[in-house]
């Protein structure tokens, strides 16, 4: 290995920036030089050129933009599946609905033909209207009262009839609706699943270009990052005036969220083995009686929003401008979250990130 090595590293990461594949595999940090042969004059090879800290700051940016995109990607197809269940729930239920209109449908055409078949054997006259032609007065008062009863239920038969061919029809294009809905998000849950792996297998061949003391080296640039984040936004002095009490759906949450401890970050997961980030909030609240929205995005739409100096323990905190990030507040200033790929559901500063807003579930 030798001035190439350098080299290489800055490649990959621009390489990756496209999303394309790197080097050919096994050769990770061979270097691009032909191996010098013996002379008489000399036989030493190059000393190797170090990756500096620079190099890995730009490997750093690079797998943040990487599992960012993920992580967006991720709440894509957390979204479409979220709406495929729901429209599955739909078809069902409009399945059900067109099954007891045919039936009642059929009951009614039953009940025209029993009226169309008496006005036949009458010539065309009902029972009713036969009462008429009595020479008994009162036979015929009757009749007439009888006779209006029965217009009034044949008309009432009529519009049944109609309702319920229009209701059925209804039913159906609703259906069809549904089921056209449903074609689009699967394929949209298509296309985001593409891109998570294709950005996580980005990620993790980038990863791979390092050797064991570069990815150590590279995860303290990663924690030094986050630590001066955190650093800088507890010395904004914003948690002296964090103070709220959790409420008892909230301390539920938490305790929910702190048994997901150590358990392996994965995307579209909502555990009990695994979680991605709003995975692992969706289900914590669920838990605690108060069921939230799927993703990230629709948290951040969905749920009332409060104050970071007002916040208090089980309130989320929404992470990045466009809200592809979630975790939970558990107080003194630190978070639960699952990060991303390659890592386990952990506690961290909640300032570690840049922070879009809160919301809290129970308001």
């Amino acid at each position: 290995m030798g001035a190439g090595r350098r080299a290489l590293i800055t490649t990959a990461v621009t390489v990756v920036c496209a999303v394309t594949v790197l080097a050919a595999p096994g050769i990770a940090f061979a270097s691009p030089s032909p191996t010098p042969t013996p002379s008489s004059s000399s036989t030493a090879t190059a000393s190797p050129t170090p990756v500096t800290n620079k190099d890995l700051e730009a490997v750093r940016a690079k797998l943040d933009d990487l599992y960012h995109d993920a992580a967006v990607a991720t709440d894509a197809y957390n979204a479409a599946e979220e709406q495929a269940q729901k429209q599955s729930a739909q078809i069902v239920e409009l399945a059900k609905k067109i099954v007891k209109g045919q039936e009642k449908l059929d009951e009614l055409k039953d009940r025209a033909g029993a009226a169309a078949r008496s006005q036949y054997r009458t010539g065309g006259l009902p029972d009713e209207a036969q009462l008429i032609l009595s020479d008994n007065p009162q036979a015929f008062l009757d009749g007439a009262g009888r006779i209006l009863q029965g217009q009034r239920a044949t008309k009432g038969l009529i519009a049944e009839l109609t309702r319920a061919q229009d209701d059925l029809k209804q039913y159906t294009a609703d259906a069809s609706t549904q089921w056209q809905l449903l074609e689009k998000n699967r394929q949209a849950k298509a296309a985001a699943k593409k891109t998570v792996t294709t950005q996580i297998a980005a990620a993790e061949k980038l990863e791979s270009q390092l050797e064991k003391q570069e990815k150590e080296r590279l995860a303290k640039l990663e924690q030094q990052a986050a630590l001066k984040a955190q650093t800088a936004w507890l010395g904004s002095g914003v948690l002296k005036d964090i103070s709220g009490k959790a409420s008892a759906e909230g301390k539920a949450a938490v305790a929910y969220a702190t048994a997901q401890l150590g358990k392996p970050y994965e995307w579209g997961a909502e555990g009990p083995k695994s979680y991605d980030c709003s995975g692992l909030t969706s289900q914590a609240w669920a838990s605690a009686g108060d069921p939230i929205p799927r993703t990230s995005q629709e948290q951040w739409k969905q749920l009332p929003h409060v104050d970071v100096k007002d916040m208090r323990p089980g309130d989320l905190i929404i992470y990045f401008d466009d809200a592809s990030h979630v975790a939970m507040y558990i107080g003194d200033g630190a978070i639960i979250h699952a990060p991303r790929p390659g890592r386990t559901v952990t506690i961290a500063g909640a300032g570690s990130m840049p922070i879009l807003g809160v919301v809290r579930p129970d308001a």
